[in-house]
């Protein structure tokens, strides 16, 4: 039985139609079939790395092992603790004040409205999707053959690898400026320069500076890598220790870097915030406060947000300068470095298989397979926590402030001390990678889930309460349909993070293709290191385009 419904009411005919179903389209069936085949390849790999209830069971006596050898936590002498906190702190610092330099131009030459051209565009785009597909760890194997152990060779990985990230965050906030301002100064005959540094600059740098922030927490995370290829700090006192089987100093020293994550972040959150909330509400203040200037007055008065601001700016200053000194940075030695250049480069060309290439092509399988197990360990964990992390779904303020902490906590701990401890619960293999990504997973999707929850339409959610409906209908019926787009976008950005993770985490055993990269390293076989490079590389690339597809779609 059809019904009909009137479609020409102004016209001189009234004419009916059958009222029908709309059809899916090509492209969203499309997407609809990647995804479930995404979804279908997460459980295959989930199941054949034998993520079971028998895994965690057999790995009961190692864990108690593992923590009768592992308190009381042994820390070094408070001196030396400083020491390396500090030189820690200085290269991280270094490192995201390097990358957030580089991103600037690239930014605003990738950016649609301020490039010069299509040319320049997706030239600045190419150089933001390199740097974010070559791994960290990669950058660090080639520094430290150019300049040997110490600061330098970290803060140009990290510095370096950031850009991918920094570049792209930066890019889209400049094409959201507000276009008038620059229009102005064009027309008043500005120059380019002019409307950049007058038009534009003053709009981003609030979200300069808290992409920045953001970036200076993973950073902190990612020093712990790097320690294990010859970066200085607590991420190498770590390394030492564990080599050793030194468990209580080992994590000891990781619980320390445990605390300056929570720290760094609960200061960048904070910091972040107040940026963000200044910078929306900035029009609003300035029409009620703007002093009248006196007569003959060429600078604005010293008010109590100016001298603020200068204070600011002083401290960051003199973190930026403590920084270089504690990052021991020496002149000499990156000159020293910049002339090795070219014979080392040609120490990683061409690329060379080693007479391995099944086993590196095997482990590249495993390295997908832990990221596609990791990413559905953490969606499924992500939903119930960023929910119960949300105000507008929590129970109580009291029960969201809580997860909200709990997510802040998760985030703290860096992936690959949870794949340590796992490798020594679980043992050698790809099962301790899974389970170190997919904990660390729900640091990061937790909150994304719980910040989509909170975006969403809350007039929905009124609409069908005032119907009488209970809290959990509220909740798959309004809330949750209008989250699940970017729910979706959010695990995709997962997936993409965890497979660079997951070749890192091979650099402990926790399997994957990057114990063959660690070991190519270590026995000077830099062609293997630089095939296993561009076999990361190809697969980091075909994710970011399928994401970048299926999130198009999804808007």
């Amino acid at each position: 039985m059809t019904t009909t419904v009137d479609i020409a009411r102004a016209g001189p005919e009234r004419t009916t139609r059958p009222r029908t179903l709309a059809r899916p389209s090509a492209r969203g069936t499309a997407a609809g079939l990647v995804a479930l085949a995404l979804q279908a390849a997460a459980v295959w790999s989930f199941a054949d790395l034998r993520l079971n209830v028998a895994t965690f069971v057999d790995g009961v006596g190692n864990a108690a092992d593992f923590a009768s050898r592992t308190f009381p936590l042994d820390f070094p002498p408070m001196a030396e603790l400083l020491a390396l906190s500090g030189q820690t702190l200085a290269i991280v610092v270094c490192a995201t004040l390097l990358s957030s330099l580089i991103s600037v131009p690239v930014a605003v030459l990738a950016a649609s409205n301020t490039a010069l051209g299509a040319s320049s565009r997706y030239g600045a785009r190419a150089v933001v999707v390199l740097a974010r597909a070559v791994p960290d760890v990669v950058l660090a194997i080639v520094f430290f053959r150019l300049f040997g152990f110490g600061g330098l060779t970290g803060v140009l990985a990290m510095g370096l690898h950031s850009i991918g990230m920094i570049g792209k965050l930066y890019a889209d906030a400049v094409e959201q400026i507000d276009e008038g301002p620059r229009t102005a100064i064009r027309a008043a005959g500005g120059s380019r320069f002019q409307q950049l540094v007058s038009g534009v600059l003053p709009q981003v740098l609030p979200s300069f500076v808290a992409t920045s922030l953001h970036r200076l927490d993973i950073n902190l995370r990612v020093s712990v890598v790097l320690g294990f290829v010859g970066v200085g700090g607590l991420g190498q006192a770590i390394a030492d220790s564990l080599r050793t089987l030194d468990y209580q100093r080992g994590i000891a020293l990781a619980s320390v870097v445990f605390g300056l994550c929570v720290a760094v972040e609960i200061v960048s959150g904070g910091i972040r915030t107040a940026l963000i909330g200044r910078s929306e509400d900035r029009r609003r203040v300035r029409v009620r406060r703007r002093p009248v200037p006196s007569a003959g007055r060429i600078s604005p008065p010293w008010t109590f947000a100016r001298v603020r601001r200068a204070v600011y700016w002083l401290i960051t200053a003199l973190v930026v300068a403590a920084s270089i000194w504690g990052a021991e940075l020496s002149p000499g030695q990156l000159v020293r470095g910049i002339a090795e250049f070219g014979p080392t480069l040609a120490l990683f060309l061409p690329p060379e298989t080693g007479g391995i290439l099944p086993e590196l092509l095997s482990e590249l399988l495993v390295t997908v397979q832990i990221a596609l197990a990791a990413t559905l360990i953490g969606a499924v964990l992500s939903l119930p926590v960023g929910a119960l992390a949300a105000a507008n779904v929590a129970p109580s303020p009291l029960v969201a402030k809580f997860f909200r902490g709990v997510v802040l906590l998760v985030r703290g701990v860096p992936e690959l001390v949870l794949a340590i401890v796992f490798v020594v619960i679980t043992g050698l293999g790809p099962v301790a990678g899974a389970l170190a990504l997919g904990v660390g997973s729900v640091g990061l999707l937790g909150k994304l889930v719980a910040d989509s929850l909170e975006e969403v339409d809350r007039g929905k959610e009124r609409a069908l309460r005032a119907t009488g409906a209970s809290r959990v209908q509220v909740f798959f019926a309004a809330t949750l349909p209008q989250a699940a787009p970017a729910f979706v976008a959010h695990v995709l950005y997962q997936l993409d993070t965890n497979i660079r993770s997951a070749t890192l985490l091979g650099l402990v055993g926790a399997g994957g293709i990057g114990y063959y990269l660690l070991n190519a390293s270590r026995v000077l076989e830099f062609g293997v290191v630089t095939t296993v490079l561009l076999l990361t590389f190809a697969v980091v690339l075909v994710v970011e385009l399928l994401a970048v597809w299926l999130r198009r779609l999804l808007r």
